[in-house]
């Protein structure tokens, strides 16, 4: 399907990269209902994401960046508007065609890990994998390889109550990894971890980024955007700044 071009482009693509965004947002609106009473959240988002750019979301509360993360994930639709997401039009797909799209397409890391207790770490790293029929052997070689990515093969037989909570997000981190998706989404992923912590788990996203990924973020922690080579902020439901800088500031 051959999508509309957006009415404004928030940022040109970055040196070197093709013109064609990874995503691609047009007009989004996004309202729920409480009765009849319409509350509207994002009011006409339009944003184009490159391929390998590493993008931050920002906003206070209430401005609608978790609602636009959903709807980055294929987790919640639009109200109204458009979503190409490499290449496909995601925003008026059924149920059962976004989570083939979630699977296969977006890497997703929480700030809660998310893991199954009762798993080991490459167990949980190789789950999407599962979902997907590809048999053990070939599930577990692909698990380690991206556990050696964020350097914890050596905890790879511990369950999630033996690893620290940076350990955790790291298998987090190589879960969402395992199916070489187009995009990682990164939600608040050092909302739980000290800054130590903090810093390791940020030095991986970099190095994700820098191996080829998309990535985009949602924080409300500067020092933790700056990471990001481009911050969007919104504020109530539409893009108050769309900037890049060309060096990311480490933590401090």
């Amino acid at each position: 399907m051959t999508s509309t071009p957006p009415p404004h482009m928030t940022q040109p693509p970055p040196p070197g990269q093709p013109a064609v965004p990874i995503i691609q947002l047009v007009d989004i609106r996004k309202s729920y209902f409480m009765g009849k009473q319409e509350l509207p959240v994002l009011k006409g988002v339009s944003l184009d994401i490159f391929k390998n750019e590493y993008v931050a979301l920002m906003g206070p509360s209430g401005s609608g960046k978790s609602t636009l993360m959903n709807i980055l994930g294929c987790l919640d639709t639009p109200s109204a508007g458009a979503y190409i997401l490499n290449g496909q039009d995601v925003s008026k797909m059924a149920d059962d065609n976004l989570a083939d799209v979630r699977n296969v397409e977006i890497g997703f890391v929480f700030q809660q890990f998310n893991l199954l207790p009762r798993l080991t770490a490459a167990e949980n790293v190789a789950l999407p994998l599962v979902y997907a029929g590809i048999p053990r052997k070939i599930r577990m070689e692909r698990a380690m390889a991206v556990l050696e990515k964020v350097s914890l093969t050596d905890r790879s037989h511990h369950k999630p109550n033996e690893l620290s909570g940076g350990q955790c997000q790291r298998v987090a981190i190589a879960r969402a990894l395992i199916n070489n998706p187009s995009l990682i989404l990164a939600d608040e992923p050092t909302g739980n971890l000290d800054s130590k912590t903090s810093i390791e788990i940020m030095d991986i996203f970099t190095s994700i980024q820098a191996s080829g990924n998309t990535v985009v973020l949602v924080t409300h922690e500067e020092d933790i955007a700056n990471y990001a080579h481009r911050i969007v902020r919104l504020r109530d439901g539409v893009i108050e700044s769309d900037r890049r800088h060309a060096a990311a500031p480490q933590l401090v």
